[in-house]
Formats: C-alpha cells, sequence, structure tokens
C-alpha cells in the first residue's frame, strides 16, 4: 500500500512553519498514543503514521527532499523516511515529556515541596509596601549527614536494582518505556546505614526566617512567590517555593476599590446648607476641601492621586469623599422655634 502524503497527515499545509508543524504533530500524538488507546490497532498505525510524518517534515534537509522528489526521493538518498519505533521517546523527548510527563533520558529532576504562608497587613501596610521577616517550618538539608541521609563515615552504594542509572527500562512490543527506579527513587545509589537524625531522608524540619518585601499596593488575596524559599527536597533536587498569601486588615475610615479609597464625611444639615471648608484624612496626610452651599446627601467629592498606589505602574488611585448630612434629633425648644422661624422664610 502506497504511503499517505506527509501534509495530509499531519493535517498541513506545505508551506507550514515548523512551529505549525509541531503543534499539529503533538496533537496526533496525544490523539493516538497507544497508552491512551490500548489494544487499538487502527490507532497505533496513525500513531506511527504521524510519527513518520513528523520525522520527516521537522528536519529541514529530509523535508527539502521530500518536497522535491517524495516518498522516493527519500529512500534514494539514504533516508528511510522513519528510523524505527525505538527511538521515538529520544528523538522526541521534548514532545512526549511535554504531553505525557516523561522524556527520552532519565524522568524530570526531583523538586521539593512548596509552601504557604498566610501574612496578615494593615491597611497602610498593603498600601505603601512594608519589609516583613517570615518565619516558617521547612525541610532542609540535615546537619547531622550533611543531606546525604547516612550516618557518619557511611557512604552511598551503587543500587543493584537499575545499575545506578536512576531508571528502570522496559520494552513494550515497539516502545521502549522509562521510569524513575522504585528501589533507589532514581537517585541510582542507596544508603545501608541511614543517619539517626533524619531516618536517612537527609531532610530534617526547622524553623527558616527569609525576609519578604512586600510592594506597594499589592491588595488581599495577593499572593507573593519567593523561589526557593520552600521545602529542600533532598540531595540534587531543586527547592520548592515559598507562597507569601496576603491578608489585608479592615480600616476603620477607608474603603478600598482596587487603587481608588473611599470614606464618608459626616456634617452637619446647616454646614452643607452654607458650605465651607472641611478637613478629611486620607492615606496620604489631611486634605482641606471646599463644600459649595446647598451640598445634598450622598454628595460624592473626588480627590485624584490621593487613593493606594498603582502595584504595576506609577501613579496612584483617587480618593472619593461621600457626604452624609447629619439630622439632630434632640433639640432645644430655642432650636425648633429657630427653625420653625427659618420655614416660613424658606415657603
Amino acid at each position: 500500500m502506497s504511503k499517505r502524503d506527509y501534509y495530509d497527515v499531519l493535517g498541513v499545509d506545505r508551506s507550514a512553519a515548523a512551529d505549525e508543524i509541531k503543534k499539529a504533530y503533538r496533537k496526533k500524538a496525544i490523539a493516538f498514543h497507544p497508552d491512551r488507546n490500548p489494544d487499538d490497532a487502527e490507532a497505533e498505525e496513525k500513531f506511527k503514521e504521524a510519527a513518520e510524518a513528523y520525522e520527516v517534515l521537522s528536519n529541514p534537509e529530509k523535508r527539502d527532499i521530500y518536497d522535491r522528489m517524495g516518498h522516493d526521493g527519500l529512500k534514494n538518498n539514504g533516508f528511510g523516511g522513519f528510523e524505527g519505533f525505538d527511538d521515538i521517546f529520544s528523538n522526541f523527548g521534548d514532545i512526549f515529556g511535554d504531553i505525557f510527563g516523561f522524556s527520552g533520558g532519565r524522568g524530570r529532576q526531583a523538586r521539593g515541596s512548596d509552601i504557604r504562608y498566610d501574612l496578615e497587613l494593615t491597611f497602610v501596610e498593603a498600601a505603601f509596601g512594608v519589609s516583613k521577616e517570615v518565619t516558617r517550618i521547612a525541610r532542609v538539608s540535615c546537619d547531622t549527614c550533611d543531606g546525604s541521609g547516612g550516618a557518619p563515615g557511611s557512604h552511598p552504594e551503587t543500587c543493584s536494582h537499575c545499575g545506578g542509572r536512576g531508571e528502570i527500562v522496559r520494552s513494550q512490543g515497539l516502545f521502549v518505556m522509562r521510569s524513575p527506579c522504585g528501589a533507589c527513587q532514581g537517585q541510582g545509589t542507596f544508603i545501608r546505614s541511614k543517619c539517626t537524625t533524619c531516618a536517612g531522608a537527609g531532610l530534617e524540619r526547622k524553623e527558616r526566617t527569609v525576609r519578604v518585601k512586600i510592594p506597594a499596593g499589592v491588595d488581599h488575596g495577593t499572593r507573593i512567590r519567593m523561589t526557593g524559599e520552600g521545602d529542600s527536597g533532598g540531595p540534587r533536587a531543586i527547592p520548592g517555593d515559598l507562597y507569601v498569601q496576603i491578608h489585608v486588615q479592615a480600616h476603620p475610615l477607608f474603603e478600598r476599590d482596587g487603587n481608588d479609597v473611599h470614606s464618608e464625611l459626616p456634617i452637619g444639615m446647616v454646614q452643607a446648607s452654607l458650605g465651607g471648608t472641611v478637613d478629611v484624612e486620607t492615606l496620604h496626610g489631611i486634605e482641606s476641601i471646599r463644600l459649595k452651599p446647598g451640598t445634598q446627601p450622598n454628595t460624592r467629592l473626588r480627590l485624584r492621586e490621593k487613593g493606594v498606589p498603582m502595584l504595576r505602574g506609577n501613579g496612584n488611585g483617587d480618593h472619593y469623599v461621600h457626604v452624609r448630612v447629619v439630622i439632630p434629633e434632640n433639640l432645644s425648644r430655642a432650636q425648633k422655634k429657630l427653625l420653625e422661624q427659618l420655614d416660613e422664610t424658606l415657603k
């Protein structure tokens, strides 16, 4: 049976760029991979066909020959078109690593666990930024064995199960599968005489303190990442990260909406009627604002750039003052008389 056109197999145009070809192959590989289609001969055949097409079209030299002379051109120039399925995972390791979580060589490097720390800030600290010391419990290298996991004077021994490779190789028909060695946890060695402090783990739990710089403008729910400040993870492992979760306390005067601040200004009815100048407290200090005569309840006044600093970028939000007119509840006889006289003049 004649072979299908490689471009048709991947579903791309003949002018497709390398990234487009790779993307199309990834899609086919996910759909027809044998692990996802067990005992499905048709899916396996399509998987092989897509791998063969990608093996040619991803190679500039082979693609050029194929574009000019087709399948026969590849054969005549010493290319069989496909190198065989034993090489799939080594040739396309980056693709299969992204899709299925493994690569053609050893498994991905071990990584320590991430740590979450909840940090409470005042309203003002969150607005203007602050530096805080954060103390948390983390798994760090054991002081007794210096992280080796072995008792003092002992040495790691080569794992006999994997021969020191740290991985187990299994063949399944045409496929070669690699997985971390369970006996040595992918390390290639093991400790016979274990450290009594850490029980051979090479790690112990300790308090660790780090200073965290909180930038101006953070809000409730902001998460700050401290790279490498999580759990150690053990020898040859990448440390995890520390995630500082911000919680902002309420303020007795201010409410925040994004970078804007809102507050209430209670004034008497006489002041609302006559107008005048009043002082308003803001995050940036006392500001004087002028009330127009006849200021109505719920009037909103804007103080530009008197809000919270922008977390990303320059400038501040605004401060909005909401006027609340306070009506007196207990008037004296004389006060009532004056209001009645005023009411008569307003009719």
